[in-house]
Parts: structure tokens; C-alpha cells; sequence
């Protein structure tokens, strides 16, 4: 070979070898782009997924998409809960929508362990939550964490649910009945363990999904919570709180975008060498959202078609917020079950009533959870140790209750005091007794009614008529 040749030659090879380390190079510093879509707490609301279908698809034209759920996916709208299949038009859409992973919230037991063993085997996404065991029930194991892969990344989800259903077990904020086979660990007790998971799996995204609320107290553990004390994420996307989070805190983003499908939250993400090198938040209202995905809302129509949530059974004389509703809602328990007092949690009063007909639908919405109804025979030195030990507050009718000092009086509807001794009938939807269990006889009288059909009865077969103008019949002792 001539000498030219062999110089040329040589000149060839290291000009393809720099070439090579420098495309190397540029492969690992190019900065590359993600898309996050999510939701969280849409508790049963469906209308708006047909616009989440079109701005997704949208979205999908122009780069990687990921479209996540940050829980309780049920529990809310007539539509969903009471279907033929409790929850499935949720779960339906959703995979139409094409959702790719949801943290599992507190309201996904409400319904029950059979119930939920068929959501989960009919979603076409994965389910995460790293503090639950699902132990002998029939519920599939969700994952602890899932690592998705993109064409150009790979991002890892943690889920972890709440755990503040009662003071005297580690349950989320659901019935505890409806969760007996089934074993919690509290959030902060486990999460350390998954500090190295974005290095196990090679991940270039690490997010904690959550379905914590936004801020705790009491040594419990919210997102800011984890961004201060576990901040090997790279950010947070939560649910619980029903709030429209968009902070950073210790250098870790958190997100959370409402409640009820009223937004979708949209991340985008540039990615380089495994870190976020930058962020572009935006909350998109879906309410004031024009466009639509027109197949889907075919599908949204047929679900909501149900005549007989539309069926006016009483009449509301004003606008009843939460606490009016309360009393409503108390006395119609004790005019349908027909006992001296009654008993009603604040959680469990899910939505205002509006002036005007008042339809099936509008019952479902205040008392969506499906408890059934109970009654007991208390003296009043045991109503009095209930509400003094719970520390937690009730709607009532039937008595007048005050905290004087440290005291709790109870007086009946005329103003007399009644003795430690005089045993009254107490009524209460089920999830008072079977979260304050220690405080309940184990003898009551279970009632074919659930509580919002026990509501139903009374505006169908007692009074149609709802005035409540100024009520304030609720006790929390302090």
C-alpha cells in the first residue's frame, strides 16, 4: 500500500472514532421531552373525559405521552356508583381515554373487595400502591412502583395511599368493614425503602404517586411532608386533598390538580443525563374546554342516560350548604328509622342542595358511599363517652348537645336535661359504628334502607318539603 494511502487510511480511522465518542456524547446530553397528563379525586365525574381524549390525542402527534391517575377514581356520581357494574363506566372510559397508571385511592375500596377485584382486572392500566397487601382478599396485588417506558425514557412510579381512616387500625378513610382482609402499613413507615429504585431501574424519572393529601400533621405524611424529609423524587403528582397544587418544595415539583374532572393537569418535561432540566406546568380547565373527542361523548351520553335520576321527589325552598344539609340529612334518618337521635359524620355529606326539585340524583350526590343504616340502644352516658373519646364531629337531630367546660349536657327538644341513665334509640349509617367501633354495642339492628334510600323514603313518604334557613346542629368536642 503507498504511503499516501496508509496516511489516509489512518486519517479515516481517527476521524470515525471521534466521531463515534462524540455522537456518544451527544446521545447523552441531548435533552429529551415528555408529556404528563393526570387527574386526580374524580370521585364518579365522567363528562369531561371526551376532552381529555382530544387534547391527549393532540398531544400524542407531537411527543411521548404518560396519563396518570392519582386516585379515587369511584365514589361521587350516581351514574357510576349505582351502575349495573358499580364503577365500571370509569374504568371503561379511562381505557378508552388511555390512562397508563393509577395509584390506588381510598375510595377505591368503597365498594367492596369482589367489586374492586373486577375494576382492577378490567383496567387496561396498572395499578400502584407500595403500602397495601392485599393479603387474603381477592383484590389483585397492585404493584409497589411500575417503570414506564417511553421511546426516549423511562419514568417510575411510587404509589402510596393515606392511611387515616380510624385511630384504632391502619385503614384509608373508607369503611372499614369493606377492608377486613385486607393488611396497611402507614406511608411514612415504608417509604425509605424505595430510595434507591430510580437506580435500580435505570430510571431517568422517579415520581412519588400519591394519594396523601397536600400538607399533614401529627407526624402523618403529605406530599410536602415527603419533599422535605424523602426527597430522592424528582417530582410529585398527588390526590386527596381536592386541591390545585402547583408548588416546589426543597427543589421537588407537586402537583395536584383539583377534584371532580374539573381540570387536567399537563407536565412537560425535558429531560437530560437523568435529571429534569426543565418543567412547563399548566392546568387546563376541561369545564370552559371547547373541543371534544365525539366517539367518546357517544359513550358519555349513553351512561348518563338514566331517567330515573332525573326524578323529582321533593323541594328545596333555598340553597342548602354542608351544614344545612346536615340537618336535613339527620332528620330525615330519624323520621324514616323512627328513633330519638341521630347521627351523622361530616365526610359522609358529600354536596350542597340546590333550590328548587330536588331529584334521585341529588340524594346519591350528598350520600354517595352506599352505608347502610343501623340502630342502637345507648344510655346517655355512652352518647356523651362517644363523642368525648371520638373527637370528631357529627350532624344530629333529635337533642340539643353543648360543651360546657369540659362537659358534655344533652338535653331533649324541650330543653330538659337527660340523665346519665336514660337509655334513647340511636340511628346512624354504618360507617359511624364500624369506625368507632369501641363505642357501639355489637347488638344493633341492621335496617334494609341504606342512607341515601333511608333520605329518599322521607321526602317520597314524610315530607317533601326541605327549608332549613338557619340549622346548626353539629358537635365536635373540644
Amino acid at each position: 500500500m503507498k504511503k499516501g494511502s496508509i496516511i489516509a487510511l489512518l486519517i479515516l480511522l481517527l476521524f470515525s472514532g471521534c466521531s463515534k465518542d462524540n455522537g456518544v456524547n451527544q446521545t447523552q446530553s441531548l435533552a429529551k421531552d415528555i408529556t404528563l397528563f393526570f387527574v386526580n379525586d374524580q370521585h364518579g365525574q365522567i363528562d369531561n373525559f371526551s376532552k381529555i381524549k382530544h387534547i391527549v390525542d393532540l398531544e400524542k402527534q407531537e411527543t411521548d405521552v404518560i396519563v396518570i391517575c392519582s386516585g379515587d377514581v369511584f365514589s361521587g356520581n350516581p351514574v357510576v356508583d349505582n351502575a349495573l357494574e358499580k364503577g365500571y363506566p370509569m374504568i371503561d372510559l379511562m381505557n378508552r381515554v388511555g390512562f397508563d397508571i393509577s395509584v390506588i385511592g381510598n375510595h377505591e375500596f368503597d365498594y367492596g373487595e369482589s367489586i374492586l377485584a373486577d375494576r382492577i382486572n378490567q383496567s387496561n392500566f396498572d395499578w400502584v400502591c407500595a403500602n397495601v397487601d392485599m393479603g387474603n382478599s381477592i383484590i389483585p396485588e397492585p404493584l409497589e412502583y411500575k417503570t414506564i417506558n417511553t421511546s426516549d425514557l423511562k419514568v417510575t412510579f411510587l404509589g402510596l395511599v393515606e392511611t387515616n381512616g380510624s385511630d384504632e387500625i391502619t385503614i384509608p378513610s373508607t369503611h372499614p368493614w369493606r377492608v377486613k382482609n385486607i393488611t396497611f402499613e402507614r406511608p411514612e413507615s415504608i417509604i425509605s425503602q424505595y430510595s434507591t429504585v430510580k437506580e435500580k431501574e435505570d430510571s431517568d424519572v422517579y415520581i412519588a404517586l400519591t394519594h396523601l393529601g397536600y400538607d399533614a400533621s401529627g407526624g402523618n405524611l403529605g406530599d410536602s411532608q415527603i419533599a422535605t424529609q424523602y426527597p430522592f423524587f424528582d417530582l410529585i403528582i398527588g390526590g386527596h386533598s381536592h386541591q390545585t397544587i402547583d408548588n416546589t418544595i426543597n427543589n421537588i415539583p407537586i402537583f395536584q390538580s383539583g377534584s371532580n374532572l374539573h381540570n387536567l393537569g399537563k407536565i412537560e418535561l425535558k429531560v437530560k443525563d437523568k435529571a429534569i432540566e426543565s418543567i412547563n406546568y399548566e392546568l387546563i380547565n376541561l369545564d370552559t374546554y371547547t373541543e371534544h373527542d365525539s366517539d367518546l361523548k357517544i359513550i358519555i351520553d349513553a351512561y348518563n342516560d338514566l331517567p330515573y335520576l332525573s326524578e323529582v321527589i321533593g323541594y328545596s325552598h333555598l340553597f342548602h350548604d354542608r351544614p344545612q344539609v346536615g340537618c336535613f340529612y339527620t332528620d330525615a334518618l330519624r323520621g324514616v328509622m323512627n328513633v330519638d337521635v341521630t347521627f351523622q359524620n361530616n365526610g359522609g355529606i358529600r354536596s350542597s342542595l340546590n333550590e328548587g326539585d330536588i331529584t334521585v340524583r341529588e340524594v346519591f350526590e350528598i350520600s354517595p358511599f352506599n352505608n347502610g343504616t343501623v340502630i342502637y340502644d345507648m344510655t346517655v352516658s355512652e352518647i356523651k363517652y362517644f363523642l368525648e373519646e371520638s373527637r370528631s364531629g357529627f350532624y344530629y337531630s333529635g337533642i340539643q348537645i353543648a360543651q360546657i367546660g369540659s362537659e358534655i349536657q344533652i338535653k331533649d327538644l324541650g330543653g330538659n336535661i337527660l340523665p346519665n341513665n336514660t337509655i334513647l334509640t340511636l340511628g346512624t349509617n354504618d360507617y359511624i359504628p364500624a369506625v368507632y367501633n369501641t363505642y357501639f354495642p355489637s347488638n344493633g339492628n341492621v335496617q334494609t334502607l341504606t342512607a341515601a334510600e333511608t333520605i329518599i323514603s322521607y321526602l317520597e313518604n314524610v315530607s317533601s318539603q326541605v327549608n332549613y334557613p338557619s340549622c346548626n346542629r353539629f358537635f365536635k368536642y373540644r
